[in-house]
């Protein structure tokens, strides 16, 4: 292979559905076009197992498949060979894809609908690049570790929890050049989660809550486990679309009431980061961006 797993990374942001092609036994190939799949290690990914349909028939007789992937800035296309090894349906790799899918659905509403069966993990065999047009990526944004680092230093100097709310807001936006951010408390005895610090909202942002296990954050805070979401349009644009499909037909008794996404009206990328304390919930930092691809593995 003339190049890693990992540097292919960008390409599972779901900007650019990804096709999976299964065959039968008998040799009956199936298409699958696929919004969420996770990076594990240099040699393994997980595709997320959502229904039982051709692709899982297929899959259990026949464990080989081929995996096309395409990246969203560049267009830059490869092609994955991949052997199905087993399904896991506990763990972190499972919660982790679970919430992210989970924190998807509950925004159109669809939670009864997009549940994660299972997280399939398979064994990359072989990548080639597919001789398509594509265009230079962007510069990539310097190493965050130094700044994190000097976040930490300026964070641990505050005694009181009110200056270290707004210092973390300070060094979000100074340190790191996000634009929009709140910081969500637990309120245990209520089960939500309330904003008492913010940047880029105004003062409309503080006191407003998110009940705990609802929406991205609510869903990042209950798993305790981070959420990243690097094309918010077409991610939710495909719930939006199939419950529009399902109200159509008039299956509407399988909806669930669709949340807001909290924050701007023009959200494009987003990220919920539990905050934790010797295994207990303590809150959730949420940021969000008007740009698609805002916030990487990095952040």
């Amino acid at each position: 292979m003339p190049f890693s797993l990992e540097s292919l990374r960008d390409c599972f942001d779901g900007g650019v559905p990804s096709v999976l092609a299964t065959s039968s036994l008998d040799g009956i190939p199936n298409i699958a076009y696929l919004s969420q799949f996770q990076y594990m290690d240099y040699r393994h990914i997980a595709l997320t197992f959502q229904f039982f349909n051709k692709t899982r028939a297929n899959i259990l007789a026949n464990p080989y498949a081929t995996l096309y992937v395409t990246h969203s800035e560049t267009a830059a296309s490869y092609r994955l060979s991949l052997h199905y090894l087993h399904t896991e349906t506990s763990g972190p790799l499972f919660e982790m894809m679970r919430a992210k899918l989970s924190g998807i659905a509950a925004h159109t509403g669809m939670a009864g609908i997009f549940r994660l069966l299972g997280a399939d993990v398979y064994e990359v065999l072989d990548m080639e690049e597919l001789p398509v047009a594509h265009v230079q990526a962007k510069k990539k944004r310097p190493n965050l570790l130094p700044l994190l680092r000097q976040s930490a230093f300026r964070l641990n100097a505050h005694m009181d929890l009110d200056k270290l709310f707004s210092g973390l807001m300070e060094v979000m936006q100074e340190n790191f050049g996000i634009q929009y951010a709140m910081m969500l408390m637990l309120d245990g005895a209520r089960q939500c989660l309330y904003t008492v610090a913010s940047i880029g909202y105004g003062s409309a942002g503080i006191g407003s809550e998110t009940p705990l296990g609802y929406g991205v954050i609510g869903i990042a805070g209950r798993e305790q486990t981070p959420i990243r979401i690097a094309h918010s349009t077409s991610e939710y644009g495909y719930g939006k679309a199939i419950r529009a499909s399902m109200e159509q037909i008039g299956l509407t008794g399988q909806l669930e009431t669709a949340i807001p996404i909290p924050g701007i009206a023009e959200c494009r990328s987003q990220m919920a980061v539990p905050v934790s304390f010797d295994g207990q919930l303590l809150g959730v930092l949420y940021v969000e961006s008007d740009q698609d691809l805002r916030f990487g593995y990095d952040d």
